[in-house]
């Protein structure tokens, strides 16, 4: 994107957030749906996709290898073509800003015959690849050029190899490329966890009716698929994402006289650090009607103005809230006291250099913060931050949106530089908060 298309956006105070609300589906489980989809054999019919950049992105690609994927009145169909079943596409695919899309999809790659050319947007070109690569040329995956960087050519094979790989790093990603790959494998395939991180592909693989097994020992986790897998299409119905209901939480928290109630949230284990750690700082957030839908566990999510204290948000915490560390800071620079969190290497490798961003954003706005190796550190002085600043969101969604939901609260208006890229995850932020009580401009 050029500086000319740049979308600049500013936030200031708003009244009371009130009302009840629901976020778009979940971008993870919705990437998953239609890769799935696309494996099994019959028709999946899927409800609540979230329609953003990324994922419509991925719509193309599986309907580009042969899965045609194509929304019928408010349900989107995949007419799956099997395991190994996909065909060579007729031009590159076009993943965008979606590192999700194009990670997954050269583990589904790598069980096929075919040669594929991947390419993303100038963002997605920048973030590293080698380490989905690795395990997967391992399977028998050929990558055609020496970099591990889109653009990139891989061929893939209909003799694929099992392999047992430990993670050098948690990651979710690399995690389900390999187990995605195994579908398509001779015998086992296993992937060792030594922390936990999202276990969306692993539900989703047993829902479709892959074999597929975790067990637990040694403090590590073994996950094992079995390979030339039978997948039969189903119905998936995407529960609201958490790290989009993450924004709206954060608002009704420092946006005083706030109560907000977010319904059918995603609430897997995996994914709910941010709401654990907001508890910890004293937040008045509350799962309300836990359910359970498509195999996922499901809540409404209420949330009410508090008063936060700084917490200490150890390493191990990190992949279950990942994408939510920009929006976590904002909230700390409310609190009172020191809030500090640890293990955030991976936010280094995302669509920005998000500790970076993230620290950057808030000393433009009268914050101290520092990032220190994968420290970020936020001393929070119980007073509504000054705001003022322009940020700098290096075309990252979840940059702008941090520091739109800063503007909401802070004493003066907060603007970013570009929110144009917030269509690629939650194309609704803006509608959505408005309808609540903010005021952007």
């Amino acid at each position: 994107m050029t500086a000319s298309l740049s979308r600049p956006l500013t936030a200031s105070s708003a009244a009371p957030l009130r009302g009840t609300c629901r976020v778009p589906g979940d971008k993870s489980i919705s990437h998953r749906a239609l890769i799935l989809g696309a494996l099994a054999t019959g028709r999946t019919r899927v409800t609540n996709l979230l329609e953003s950049a990324d994922v419509l992105n991925t719509a193309k690609a599986v309907t580009a290898l042969g899965a045609p994927a194509r929304k019928s009145g408010d349900v989107w169909e995949i007419l799956g073509r099997g395991v190994g079943g996909l065909s060579q596409p007729s031009e590159p695919l076009d993943f965008g800003n979606s590192g999700t899309g194009a990670r997954l999809m050269m583990g589904v790659i790598a069980g096929h015959p075919i040669t594929v050319r991947l390419v993303g947007d100038a963002s997605l070109s920048r973030r590293p690849m080698g380490r989905v690569l690795r395990p997967l040329q391992q399977m028998g995956l050929q990558v055609l050029e020496n970099k591990d960087t889109l653009p990139l050519t891989i061929r893939g094979t209909s003799d694929l190899v099992p392999i047992e790989y430990e993670l050098p790093v948690p990651s979710a990603q690399v995690k389900s490329a390999i187990l995605l790959a195994g579908l398509a494998a001779r015998g086992e395939t296993t992937v060792i966890e030594k922390e936990p991180t999202r276990d969306h592909t692993e539900r989703m693989l047993r829902y479709f009716g892959a074999e597929i097994r975790s067990v637990a020992e040694n403090g590590r986790t073994r996950i094992t698929v079995k390979g030339h897998a039978e997948l039969e299409g189903r119905d998936v119905v995407v529960p609201g994402d958490p790290s989009s209901a993450a924004f709206i939480t954060a608002a009704a928290l420092i946006v005083p006289g706030s109560e907000v109630t977010i319904e059918g949230v995603l609430v897997n284990p995996t994914r709910t650090g941010f709401y654990l750690t907001l508890q910890e700082m004293g937040a008045d957030v509350e799962f309300l009607n836990t359910r359970e839908e498509g195999g996922e566990p499901v809540a409404d999510i209420r949330v009410r103005t508090s008063s936060l204290t700084g917490v200490r948000v150890p390493a191990e915490r990190a992949p279950s809230m990942i994408d939510e560390y920009p929006i976590l800071a904002v909230v700390a620079a409310f609190a009172r006291g020191r809030t500090e969190m640890l293990g955030l290497a991976e936010l280094k490798v995302k669509e920005s250099d998000r500790l970076a961003a993230t620290a950057a954003g808030l000393t433009a706005n009268g914050v101290n913060a520092i990032a220190e190796g994968d420290t970020l550190i936020i001393e929070g002085t119980g007073a509504v931050p000054r705001g003022g600043g322009t940020v700098a969101t290096h075309l990252d969604h979840r940059i702008a949106m941090a520091f739109l939901t800063m503007g909401l609260a802070s004493k003066e208006p907060v603007t970013v530089d570009d929110a144009s890229m917030i269509a690629t995850s939650f194309p609704e932020f803006r509608e959505l908060m408005e309808g609540l009580g903010a005021r952007f401009a």
